[in-house]
């Protein structure tokens, strides 16, 4: 239980640190610069490493260990961070310094993400927990972290200034690698692939990273999870990054309206997640994650459409948060069951990689949308494929294996 409630608080003070640093680092760059072009850029620049790491870094995360891979992630990350206001502050930071500084640290956080999730198995046994309620609870608290850091950051950054803030973020990674440190247990190192695993160097990363593909290829479920979310997150993408703020900017009172939609949102997710990990394993995962889906997504879009005023908005808006804070526990509990404890970090890499790379597209076809077409119109185009491609749970035979709890080999690293 010791463990549990120690890589619980670990994974959380590293969320708060990254929701910290997505709001302290633009603003950084506009104080620092006053280019909004340039802030566009650091932006795409801290997502990429997300989707390139996730693939590549997932093979040396299950080399080295869950544990050492979470310490030694998160122990970088706050060099690389606090890199940024030193220099900025002593030597000077030009520009293409920063953006390496910013690549290096997404890059190092995706390996450390990884390996916490992939240590919540064990966890959660050694606690008696079912893996649902452990992803839900995670979920749930990395969900607040972000809710609530975001905010913080904003009112520190408005009080210390963006620097300050930066190294207030990288003492949160120290903190979270401390804890690591201090609550999970040296235990020994599982093997994946026995052949893959003894064979070193580049030929050997190669292999090993065939293994995490291989099993994803071969996984029909993975593959229908993968198409289903990368779709859904280009669709989120869009609403967070461009559809809300010309919405509010438009039709409502603008940033602070648009700051209650997103918390609004962000409290039912949070809910969301610590009500199932509290219930969620008495019930069927197909069923809530089908009817969980079917709220979260399309109803967004079609009160956006209909205009009915900021009350009934918020409403809406913490509803399909509610539901939408079921969905990623259930996801993580399925996928951690599936793979084989040598290999979880390499295949969550890939699922998370594929995932995440219908973003851009999303955000990027919104505003290109948005610049000679209907807001209206666009509303009603993403509700629609929402609730087409939210519906495939409910009619395709394979979600029956959400239900499914097959057992994999656990041990020890």
């Amino acid at each position: 239980m010791w463990a549990q409630a120690g890589a619980e608080p670990a994974h959380t003070t590293s969320a708060a640190g990254n929701a910290a640093t997505a709001i302290a680092l633009p603003l950084f760059v506009l104080e620092s610069t006053g280019s909004t072009a340039l802030t566009g850029v650091i932006g795409a620049a801290a997502i990429a490493p997300v989707v390139i790491g996730g693939v590549f870094d997932g093979v040396l995360v299950d080399r080295f260990g869950y544990r050492r891979a979470s310490i030694v992630s998160d122990a970088i990350g706050a060099a690389t961070i606090a890199a940024v206001p030193l220099l900025h502050l002593t030597l000077g930071l030009p520009f293409w310094a920063l953006l390496t500084l910013v690549v290096a640290t997404g890059l190092l956080d995706t390996p450390g993400q990884a390996a916490r999730h992939a240590l919540l198995p064990e966890l959660a046994d050694e606690a008696d927990l079912p893996l649902e309620r452990a992803t839900g609870w995670v979920d749930a608290a990395e969900r607040a972290a972000r809710l609530i850091g975001a905010p913080i950051a904003g009112a520190l950054v408005s009080l210390l200034g963006a620097p300050l803030v930066l190294v207030v973020d990288a003492v949160t990674f120290v903190a979270a690698a401390v804890l690591i440190a201090a609550a999970v247990p040296r235990t020994r190192r599982v093997a994946g692939d026995g052949a893959a695993a003894a064979l070193g160097g580049v030929r050997g990363y190669v292999r090993e990273l065939r293994v995490g593909l291989a099993f994803v290829r071969g996984d029909r479920l993975l593959l229908a999870v993968i198409a289903v979310v990368a779709l859904t997150n280009a669709f989120d993408a869009a609403h967070s990054s461009v559809v809300l703020p010309v919405y509010a900017t438009q039709r409502l009172g603008g940033g602070i309206d648009l700051g209650l939609l997103v918390g609004a949102f962000g409290g039912g997710a949070v809910a969301g997640a610590f009500a199932f990990g509290a219930v969620g394993s008495r019930w069927s995962r197909r069923w809530v994650f089908t009817v969980a889906f079917l709220l979260a997504g399309a109803p967004r879009f079609v009160l956006l459409a209909l205009d009915p005023g900021l009350a009934v908005l918020l409403a809406g808006a913490a509803l399909s948060g509610l539901a939408a804070g079921a969905i990623n526990p259930i996801l993580g509990a399925v996928q951690l069951e599936r793979v084989p404890a040598g290999t979880r970090a390499r295949v969550a890499g890939v699922v998370g990689a594929g995932a995440w790379a219908g973003m851009p597209i999303g955000i990027l076809g919104a505003g290109l949308w948005l610049e000679n077409g209907s807001l209206t119109t666009l509303l009603t185009a993403l509700a629609i494929s929402y609730l087409l491609i939210t519906l495939t749970p409910a009619i395709l035979p394979i979600r029956q294996e959400l239900d499914r709890r097959p057992r994999t080999p656990t041990a020890r690293h």
